[in-house]
């Protein structure tokens, strides 16, 4: 198959073609929105499971769905070489800038400003003004050096700016579960305080199965937030990652394929996606068989220099491919 037109996606949150079986927190996450622009609240969403599942596709799908609703819109990872404040902060810059207009309303301004302040807490060299001038708007103050004070001023800030905009807020952390302790109980009691008094703010963490524990032990409230545990694909669901982006382009993998690297990939998404691109460009014909597919398993899983190339069948050449024996296997993604 040519590798141009190969439709899967291997590689850390990176879109498959086909993002199936989660449709349930898909649909949630939209009945979260909508009711956000409602004047009603939604408890934040945590997505936890093992590493390969899917949670930072899935986290990077609810960002662009608000994104697509023209929210504000800041998706972080924490434990990334940033602490919070500042990965935040300069996640909420763009969709800010995007905003700044001479004709402002007025709690859009005063947003501005407050995020000019939330700016100059972890970065004194650096400075924001938007291209707008913000000396006579009411706001600031979320400089205090404290992280709860500080980021409750700026959210509660900005969700009354998406309310003036007619849009909402949505505040996404992936790797959740390396917040620091006191990053944790700031964004626990944020959201509770949104929930409390409707402000226009989604919160989503998508994290390792000791997430839901870490946010309990931070503010045993939390226990009462939207958890959804994302586990590997199985059966039809499975299949369908492979079979769908295929079928788009015209080519069908033989039942006894799919079958070969469902079972290979355990039903992870992340494995899924590396055999299905190894399968596509392991075969030569019009459709991929069993033999593309031992290939493809064999490929997602060798060492470097190790990768094996299909064979032309003929005289000599019963088989396609000849896997030899102790090739490499590829360790699994953490």
């Amino acid at each position: 198959m040519d590798p141009v037109s190969n439709p899967y996606s291997p590689g850390a949150g990176r879109k498959p073609a086909a993002l199936v079986g989660r449709d349930q927190p898909r649909r949630d996450w939209q009945v979260a929105i909508e009711r956000v622009e409602a004047g009603r609240t939604a408890q934040p969403f945590v997505l936890y499971g093992l590493r390969g599942v899917g949670k930072t596709v899935l986290l990077s799908d609810f960002r662009r769905s608000a994104s697509d609703r023209d929210w504000l819109v800041a998706q972080v990872e924490a434990g990334a070489g940033k602490a919070l404040r500042g990965a935040l902060g300069e996640a909420l810059h763009a969709p800010l800038a995007d905003l700044a207009r001479p004709s402002a309303g007025r709690r859009l301004l005063k947003a501005l400003k407050t995020a000019v302040s939330f700016k100059a807490s972890y970065d004194q060299s650096g400075t924001w003004n938007f291209g707008l001038d913000l000396a006579g708007a009411s706001g600031g103050g979320a400089d205090t050096g404290v992280l709860e004070t500080d980021l409750r001023k700026l959210i509660h800030d900005l969700a009354l700016a998406a309310e003036e905009e007619n849009v909402g807020l949505a505040i996404l952390i992936d790797e959740a579960q390396d917040l620091d302790q006191a990053e944790l109980v700031a964004l626990c009691a944020i959201a509770h305080a949104a929930a409390q008094d409707d402000w226009r703010v989604l919160f989503a963490f998508a994290g390792l199965p000791s997430l839901p524990r870490v946010l309990a032990e931070a503010k045993s409230y939390a226990e009462r937030f939207n958890y959804e545990k994302i586990e590997e694909l199985r059966g039809p669901v499975a299949s369908e990652a492979l079979t769908k982006p295929a079928a788009e382009d015209g080519v069908e993998w033989d039942d006894s394929a799919v079958a070969l690297i469902v079972n290979e990939s355990a039903g992870y998404p992340y494995f899924l996606q590396q055999f299905g691109q190894d399968t596509w460009n392991a075969a030569t014909g019009v459709s991929i068989t069993y033999e593309d597919a031992r290939v493809g398993a064999a490929n997602g899983r060798a060492g470097p220099g190790q990768r094996i190339l299909p064979r032309p069948m003929g005289p000599g050449n019963p088989s396609r491919t000849e896997l030899p024996q102790g090739h490499g296997r590829r360790q699994r993604q953490r």
